[in-house]
């Protein structure tokens, strides 16, 4: 039976980590556990949760700054942020729903550790770029911390954004300090029907050339539009391609007219409102497109003028489900579930576009038999085991979970 540790504070994890260390044992590191489907399955007597250290520590509104222990919902701090007229700018996804885990549940610590960003991430950067300073314990069971509370006390090395995206292999997070954004005044989403995939990346592509800040893009194929519930758009049997528009309403209404006109050729856009626009990119974020299936789920990042090439190279053999975010820099690949997940096809084809693939969803004999990350050149391989000797030499936070051998 796997024993469940949830710690409160740091001294206390420490002492949990030196034991582990003591016992030359291994550790399984979860935040509300909302992800533990992504990646190989670790192998470990015992988990550690941060649920526990859960609170908001620092909190300057007119900074922009916000602190908060490494369990805390984001459900917590966003209603934190709302309720002072803010938001976390690279809306980080719930991937939840997808995983057959709670919805709403997962926690800041969780989202820095995998480098989780949204839509938004295509004009305000990715959660990493967020991170001005944390908390930890790493594999020696001592307690550091890197970074500050304003962007200009990171000196020497950013150990705290090279921890960002580690996926708790390094060290456990037990506080994180990172910026924060306005919220804008007004949204305004523009859908446009029915566009294949090479015109839809094409116009999304060109949106985002324009002068008018499209913070969001993202082209859904029919299928996946199918499950989108936004009253104005839902259960349509089409593709749909959206553009949202944000910031002051004066500016948002003069920037939507402009970008109709600029993009007139491709046809009438449905028009999304505040309300509608939330309710649709809220569905974005919660991974509506792709709920929990037998199917699997691929997250593939390339250029976006080759994702159209890439999607249709893996059609000659499989059948693909295809939703292009960041106008196709990023893909989310749904296929039928298969013994091997399609792992040789789908690293092929990114490989081709100069791209690299993710599993996210998959049986978990599947994900015991494929490399779930995008394996390492030689030279990255190294940095990686360095990295690894320095903050966990024995081996012992989350081991095999990104790369079996490490």
């Amino acid at each position: 039976m796997t024993d469940l540790l949830r710690p409160a504070a740091d001294w206390e994890l420490k002492s949990m980590l030196a034991q582990i260390g003591e016992q030359n044992a291994a550790v399984e590191i979860i935040g509300a556990g909302t992800k533990r489907a992504i990646g190989h399955p670790v192998q470990a007597p015992a988990i550690i949760s941060t649920a526990s250290l859960r609170g908001i520590t620092l909190y300057e509104p007119t900074e922009l700054v916000m602190g908060a222990r490494a369990g805390t919902p984001i459900s917590q701090i966003e209603v934190e942020l709302a309720s002072r007229g803010q938001m976390l700018p690279f809306e980080p996804l719930d991937f939840g729903p997808a995983l057959a885990a709670p919805a709403g549940m997962q926690t800041i610590g969780a989202v820095f550790a995998t480098n989780n960003s949204g839509s938004r991430r295509i004009s305000a950067g990715s959660a990493r770029d967020h991170l001005i300073g944390l908390r930890g314990v790493n594999g020696r069971a001592e307690i550091f911390k890197s970074g500050g509370r304003v962007m200009k006390n990171v000196t020497g090395y950013d150990v705290a954004r090279g921890l960002t995206g580690s996926w708790g292999t390094l060290a456990v997070m037990t506080e994180v300090t990172f910026k924060v954004a306005p919220l804008p005044d007004d949204i305004a989403t523009l859908v446009y029907a029915g566009l294949p995939e090479d015109l839809a990346v094409e116009l999304m592509s060109l949106a985002m050339g324009t002068p008018f800040e499209v913070s969001g893009t993202v082209h859904l194929p029919a299928k996946h539009a199918a499950r989108i519930m936004t009253p104005q758009i839902g259960s349509r049997n089409t593709p749909l391609t959206a553009l949202r528009i944000e910031n002051f309403m004066k500016s948002v209404r003069y920037r939507k007219g402009r970008l109709i006109e600029a993009l007139k050729a491709c046809g009438q856009p449905v028009e999304l409102d505040l309300e509608a626009s939330l309710g649709f990119w809220g569905e974005m974020r919660r991974m509506a497109f792709a709920p929990h299936s037998d199917d699997i789920l691929w997250r593939v990042s390339t250029s976006p003028r080759k994702a159209p090439e890439l999607v249709a190279t893996l059609r000659r053999h499989m059948p693909v489900e295809a939703t292009y975010d960041w106008s196709g820099g990023l893909i989310w690949l749904e296929i039928p579930d298969c013994a091997d997940a399609g792992a040789a096809d789908v690293r092929r084809a990114a490989a081709i576009a100069g791209g690299h693939a993710t599993l996210i969803r998959a049986r978990e004999a599947v994900r015991r038999e494929v490399d779930v990350f995008q394996p390492q050149a030689p030279a990255l391989e190294r940095l990686s085991r360095g990295l690894k000797q320095v903050f966990d030499p024995q081996g012992i936070l989350n081991p095999g979970r990104m790369y079996q051998a490490m």
